[in-house]
């Protein structure tokens, strides 16, 4: 693991820095252990997560890998496993229990004397992370889980090896509450890994750092210039912070046993411009309050009658019902139906409004319905910030697929616009050195800037 670093600096160069930049990378660590999702699993090599032709291992028949040096660096971990996996098919392991059966044996082969540093003579080990076990006893969902997995467990072990059940206990509640979802360029999630050093980040609605992924390999980088370099005031978000804070409690009080005490959720206003209602007067773009007995907007003195109200109901419980529903699988026609009954009734910022908008933009690209796209992308912008401020990866992904758009559509004066602030964003928080900064944004930039006859 490297420790803090200056982005302009090679990354084998530590310093100390009195005044932390806006993209230092803070930590970057390789994982503890880990687990490729057994939804990808054939897609991805099981050791790097890299996507493209792959080869089945001989003996399980379910595991893949990009090449030899892959399975090769791989058998230490998958060695335990593979005969178990074989003899468990056609049945997959769940990836909890497959974690989880990964970290015993890592702890069993010494894995508890592991130290992973986060600051120069600073270091994590397992036994540091946090388990809950009071709490997860107390949570019936949980034991349920968990009596689920030692079941799991004690046949795929064959009864040999496995830990008691209170020391698995111990190891499974330090899973739950200190596992990453290892990401993608794009943050989608690829798998589940545990990561030491890491694992001194706390959470904040409001962070000033973000964690990204190169294959396996975790960086932490600040997001805002910090005076120091304070580990008590380096925050990353656990959650996702496009949810009201009663939501955004209820899930961080059900994974990780606290509740987020930072600006956002402390604000009493952010619940009422989440939930917000629009103006009936569709040439006025204030919010309304619809929990208040509001008779006219404040600002154009609109009136706010009943019938607007009941509407405005109707049309959040209808969007809460699909917004659910599309939870994994966004349906383009159900999207753009949802956003024609909510426009003129939810506020453009209202956080149903967006969530719609988000699906119907990426259900729109992967139909290739390039101008829609481009039309929910655009409007889309403003509600991004609203919820993840200015310097954001999901942020830095939008601009980038709207300025890859408009490169299709031969419109690259207008991709560069968007190019140029995906290139200002994702420089931070994915750093100029990533495949996805190398790879995709780059390329698209030089091509745009050489279309129009521009310099840089």
């Amino acid at each position: 693991m490297s420790l803090l670093t200056d982005p302009v600096c090679g990354m084998n160069e530590m310093r100390v820095l009195q005044r932390v930049k806006p993209g230092t990378v803070l930590i970057k660590e390789e994982p503890f252990v880990y687990i490729l999702s057994s939804k990808v699993h054939s897609q991805y090599c099981d050791n790097c997560f890299k996507k493209g032709k792959l080869l089945k291992c001989s003996n399980c028949q379910y595991v893949y890998y990009c090449g030899r040096d892959c399975q090769r660096e791989a058998w230490s971990v998958h060695k335990p496993e593979c005969s178990n996996i074989k003899r468990t098919l056609p049945r997959v392991l769940p990836d909890a229990a497959r974690l989880l059966a990964r970290l015993i044996r890592k702890l069993q082969k010494g894995g508890d004397l592991v130290k992973s540093y986060y600051s120069e003579g600073n270091f994590r080990m397992f036994k540091d992370l946090m388990s809950h076990y009071t709490d997860l006893k107390e949570n019936s969902k949980k034991m349920e889980h968990f009596v689920s997995l030692y079941g799991v467990l004690h046949e795929f072990f064959g009864g040999v090896g496995l830990p008691n059940s209170a020391e698995l206990m111990g190891m499974y509640g330090r899973m739950c509450v200190n596992s990453f979802n290892i990401c993608d360029s794009e943050l989608v999630s690829l798998g589940t890994g545990i990561y030491l050093g890491a694992s001194i980040v706390d959470h904040s609605c409001k962070p000033n750092a973000v964690a990204t992924f190169e294959g396996v390999t975790l960086s932490i980088r600040c997001t805002e210039e910090l005076p120091s370099l304070d580990w008590s005031q380096i925050f990353i978000s656990y959650i996702d912070t496009m949810n009201t804070p009663k939501v955004r409690q209820e899930d961080l009080m059900y994974t990780y046993y606290f509740l987020c005490q930072c600006p956002k959720c402390l604000d009493p206003k952010e619940t009422d411009n989440m939930i917000a209602a629009a103006c009936p007067n569709t040439n006025c773009d204030a919010s309304i309050d619809p929990m208040q007995s509001t008779e006219k907007c404040l600002q154009c003195n609109e009136k706010i009658t009943e019938d607007f109200l009941k509407k405005y109901k109707e049309i959040t419980e209808f969007s809460d019902v699909h917004l659910k529903n599309m939870h994994d699988m966004a349906y383009m026609d159900v999207c753009k139906f949802c956003l024609q009954k909510q426009r003129g009734v939810l506020h453009k910022f209202n956080v149903q409004y967006v969530k719609t908008l988000d699906l119907a933009f990426q259900a729109c690209i992967d139909f290739g319905q390039w101008n829609d796209a481009r039309e929910f992308g655009e409007e889309l912008i403003e509600g991004y910030k609203i919820y993840f401020g200015d310097v954001h990866p999901l942020l830095g992904l939008l601009y980038l697929k709207l300025g890859k758009i408009l490169v299709y559509q031969e419109e690259c004066r207008q991709a560069l616009v968007h190019l140029k602030k995906a290139k200002d964003v994702l420089s931070i928080t994915h750093g100029s050195t990533s495949k996805l900064f190398r790879n995709e944004l780059i390329p698209l930039l030089q091509q745009a800037l050489a279309e129009t006859g521009l310099d840089n």
